[in-house]
């Protein structure tokens, strides 16, 4: 599996632990996303950055929608998957299943590792709260897929 992490709260009154942990995890600014495999490693990381970040366990077909709308090759243009399929010889499916298995990375393909995204439609909740009493930071499962949701463009092109 693998998680979506997602930088909720901005540079004021961080501790300097948690600094270095988020400048290894490329987590620089706020709405800004890293894929990360879910390891022992990450979940200890995550732990130390608990009070800034929020992350779950990302869906395979929102994770292409985030790659195609979000995602960035080297030199800046935006990629498919479809079209990294074509280019890598595989079929998008398998390499979007390479990807959630930790298999492969972004930086294999030549995509930036962050994606940035837009804040969340009709806001975050409060930054200061964890997700379990109402707030956006920790864990949420699943339901990080509704939030990437909400910070992607709509489908429909408004």
């Amino acid at each position: 599996m693998m998680y979506a992490v997602i930088r909720v709260r901005g540079h004021g009154k961080i501790i300097r632990k948690a600094v270095e942990t988020m400048d290894q995890m490329h987590l620089n600014r706020v709405n800004h996303m890293v894929l990360l495999p879910e390891t022992e490693t990450t979940r200890r990381m995550l732990q130390v950055v608990k009070d800034y970040v929020t992350w779950g366990e990302v869906s395979e077909e929102l994770l292409s929608r985030a790659l195609e709308t979000a995602s960035k090759h080297t030199g800046e243009k935006r990629v498919s998957v479809a079209e990294l399929g074509k280019k890598y010889g595989q079929e998008p499916s398998e390499l979007l299943r390479a990807l959630m298995d930790g298999k492969t990375t972004l930086s294999d393909f030549d995509i930036k590792t962050v994606l940035r995204l837009h804040p969340p439609r009709k806001g975050w909740e409060a930054i200061k709260k964890s997700y379990a009493t109402g707030g956006s930071l920790g864990y949420r499962g699943r339901d990080i897929n509704a939030l990437i949701e909400k910070m992607l463009p709509s489908q429909g092109g408004v």
